[in-house]
């Protein structure tokens, strides 16, 4: 004859603590990824002494200056601005999506998009930056067609762009196919 009483809870319990506290280690292994943004931040310092920098250079030499030099000038800073911009992407986005909620109402120019954008927005601005960036590397490029070029390195330039654009088209196909086709998330 067996016995149908109770089963002992203790191990149910321990295993049900031991659990939890896992689950515990690994929901604040997120705070893990806060010395990155960190880093990054030190990196958009660095960036910012180099865009004084070129400042700088800027308009130091644009009294002698080319108009096309200007245009030079100009599409550097945009790019050190893009990339800026990208860490910022970044920083914000990242944290607010892997780490800890940031709440606007504590910041009142907060930007809008800053709490609103999930993994596929990041990956959206992401790519759209870096099309951006590329762009300008081969914009500059030709403005340099006047003097001796690398055809070889120009056509390396136009062949990573498209990639870039490619990618990023066929990206934005997979995430909207991926909600249904509705684009509206974004």
């Amino acid at each position: 004859m067996g016995t149908t009483g109770p089963t002992n809870p203790r191990p149910l319990k321990r295993t049900k603590r031991f659990e939890r506290s896992f689950e515990g280690v690994l929901f604040n292994s997120r705070w893990l990824m806060a010395p990155f943004y960190l880093g990054l931040v030190v990196s958009l310092a660095v960036l910012l002494y180099k865009f004084v920098l070129l400042v700088y250079e800027f308009i130091q030499h644009a009294p002698l200056a080319k108009e096309s030099d200007i245009i030079l000038g100009v599409l550097s800073l945009i790019d050190v601005t893009l990339t800026a911009n990208l860490i910022l992407i970044v920083v914000f986005s990242g944290y607010e999506n892997f780490v800890s909620r940031i709440d606007p109402n504590d910041h009142p120019d907060w930007p809008a998009w800053m709490t609103k954008v999930d993994f596929a927005g990041l990956k959206q601005k992401l790519l759209a930056s870096i099309v951006a960036i590329s762009a300008i590397q081969v914009l500059k490029a030709f403005m340099h067609l006047d003097g001796a070029y690398d055809s070889t390195k120009l056509a390396w330039l136009i062949g990573i762009h498209l990639v870039f654009v490619v990618s990023t088209l066929l990206l934005a196909l997979s995430d909207r196919l991926s909600h249904g086709g509705n684009g509206s998330d974004h």
